[in-house]
């Protein structure tokens, strides 16, 4: 998709909470990344001058010469942000046209591979934690710091420690423009069949032997044609109308398990690696073995889950939305899709708590500048005005992810407010102490997706016990590094 933009009630002090979430997400933060940022250098201002004669003339200003811009990205849904960001843009430098290509993911990385091999990469586009080291070693990326500290950029606008992920070895490779959490979506219609209220579903617990609360739950959730739930003796595990959980998209999360497993894995202790850009990888670690084979009983032997054949085929988002499962785990960056397009009223709750508490992957997009492009200084100004406070309440008002500034934050949780939507699931975990984790930045993400992802469908299809699999690939992974 390619389109050209010519200029022409949720919580009491929701501002106060959410910073002090920040405070202890910097805290945590600041422990396993990069050294502290450079101060930004304030731009001098020039000798003064005096007023030239009364009848002197003032030499004319050359019109810039008309500059195209190519910007990238993959989510559908925030191209009418976009869309109002760019003429914004546009109405400051008329000289400027953005030309906004949208690519559906995977497909996305593909295109972007392909056209940065072919020296025709896009001027900016939106970048992920998990591409970020490959691309800046592969040279694709513009270390904007120097351009950060020329023009004083202030980066503390940010909701506090954003920014740091996108510094490594005192280079940086782009603003922040969003951040994003995961919770549990549910059905209302389904859970008031049930007799569940938002309640309980607010205040489940799990552990990878018996499920604790949360597999109840789901059991309570699992209902079969004739309206008998699981825990009936008179359920028909044969005939299942909806499933208490499903999983989103059809890969069984690839490697890292974003919204699919990953909450409960790390609520059980494990961590996929020790700090970002690591070395090693912990797939083999007991407490993950645990998580991903009480899932696979979930599925395979208990039956309170989709059968990963079917989400493989259809993507447990769309099985979600057409009310053949009661509850789905995603993220934040999904909250307008359930609203606008499921057929029925949905809530969202908070994360089961785990043995070690309640736990949320956590990540933040940014905007990347393409080495090769030919107006870098033009592609800069479009950065900028990306992460300035104009976009990031337009992104907010528009209401499909959570903006890097907090009162783009809070304009968002208003348009949900108005409606009557409660989004404080999502919110509310930065609240949690300890209760952020964040997704495991480091050198060959694309490798690791291709050896993991097999892995994960396989124990999920109930194919391979992850006591064998999991170490195995594990290995695999690592010696990726020892290259």
């Amino acid at each position: 998709m390619k389109t050209i933009f010519h200029r022409r009630r949720w919580f009491a002090r929701p501002r106060t909470l959410v910073g002090l979430a920040f405070v202890m997400f910097g805290a945590m933060l600041a422990g396993c990344t990069t050294p502290d940022l450079p101060a930004p250098i304030p731009v001098q201002a020039g000798p003064p001058t005096s007023a030239p004669p009364a009848a002197a003339t003032a030499a004319a200003t050359p019109t810039p010469a008309p500059v195209t811009l190519r910007y990238a990205f993959w989510d559908a849904r925030q191209a009418p942000a976009y869309a109002a960001c760019a003429e914004q843009f546009m109405a400051q430098h008329p000289h400027i046209t953005v030309v906004i290509e949208q690519t559906d993911w995977p497909e996305y990385w593909d295109k972007l591979a392909a056209d940065l091999a072919a020296t025709a990469g896009p001027d900016v586009f939106v970048n992920h934690t998990t591409r970020l080291p490959d691309l800046a070693a592969g040279g694709h990326l513009v270390d904007i710091q120097p351009l950060v500290e020329r023009d004083g950029i202030d980066d503390t606008i940010y909701l506090r420690r954003l920014p740091r992920l996108w510094i490594r070895a005192g280079q940086r490779f782009g603003l922040p423009k969003d951040w994003d959490a995961i919770a549990l979506v549910y059905n209302k219609q389904l859970l008031d069949a049930a007799g569940v209220t938002a309640a309980e579903m607010n205040a489940l617990d799990w552990n990878p032997d018996d499920g604790g609360s949360f597999e109840q739950m789901l059991a309570r959730l699992t209902v079969d044609t004739a309206g008998a739930n699981a825990l009936s003796p008179t359920f028909d595990a044969q005939h299942v109308a909806h499933y208490g959980l499903t999983m989103a998209d059809s890969d069984g999360g690839g490697a890292y398990g974003h919204q699919q497993w990953s909450y409960l894995a790390a609520s059980n202790g494990f961590r996929f690696i020790d700090y970002l850009y690591a070395d090693r990888y912990h797939y083999d670690d007991p407490t993950l073995i645990a998580t991903l084979a009480w899932y696979q009983r979930l599925i395979n032997e208990q039956g309170f889950h989709t059968p990963f054949a079917q989400i493989a085929e259809q993507d447990g988002r769309q099985l979600f939305l057409e009310g053949k499962a009661a509850v789905i785990a995603d993220g934040s960056w999904m909250i307008s899709q359930y609203v606008n397009d499921a057929p029925f009223e949905v809530g969202f709750a908070r994360l089961p708590v785990g043995p070690q508490g309640r736990k949320s992957m956590f990540n933040g997009l940014a905007d990347s500048i393409w080495s090769g492009t030919a107006h870098p200084e033009e592609a800069w100004l479009w950065v900028q005005h990306l992460g300035s406070v104009a976009c990031q309440l337009t992104v907010g008002d528009h209401a499909v992810t959570f903006p890097a500034l907090q009162s783009g934050v809070d304009r968002m949780i208003a348009h949900y407010a108005a409606q009557g939507i409660d989004v404080s699931a999502y919110t509310a975990q930065v609240l949690e102490e300890d209760g952020l984790f964040f997704f495991p930045v480091t050198e060959h993400a694309t490798e690791i997706v291709a050896i993991m992802q097999p892995v994960i469908e396989a124990i999920l299809r109930g194919e391979a016990d992850p006591a064998s699999v999991l170490p195995a690939a594990n290995d695999q992974v690592n010696a990726l590094f020892a290259q």
